[in-house]
């Protein structure tokens, strides 16, 4: 990894609970990556269940799964950010900017 890649990650260390060696049996890290990884997966497909419910209570308890299943999402990825297993990269500023005066300039053709 270059200098470059190291000075735009945003990580924690880790926290030293990992083998060095990766084996075949699942760490900690693994179970909760799987969750995390289930967790998504159920988000994308109960959005579409929300957007299409017909009944309104169907709708209503639905909407709360889904609401409950991505707030389990993100305390996953807190866990795993905190013990140094998922990182970011930060983006230049001027990809930013340019991003936002794009995404800005759209709000003109808004109906409302």
């Amino acid at each position: 990894m270059s200098n470059q890649q190291n000075q735009n990650q945003i990580a924690n260390p880790q926290t030293g609970q990992l083998p060095k060696v990766k084996g075949p049996d699942m760490n900690d890290r693994d179970f909760i990556n799987d969750g995390l990884s289930t967790c998504k997966y159920l988000t994308d497909s109960l959005n579409i269940a929300v957007r299409e419910a017909s009944h309104e209570q169907l709708y209503s308890d639905m909407l709360q799964i889904l609401t409950e299943t991505h707030q389990s999402c993100r305390e996953l990825y807190n866990l795993m950010f905190q013990n140094g297993w998922y990182k970011l990269e930060a983006e230049e500023q001027q990809k930013i900017d340019k991003a936002y005066k794009q995404f800005n300039n759209y709000s003109s053709q808004f109906p409302y």
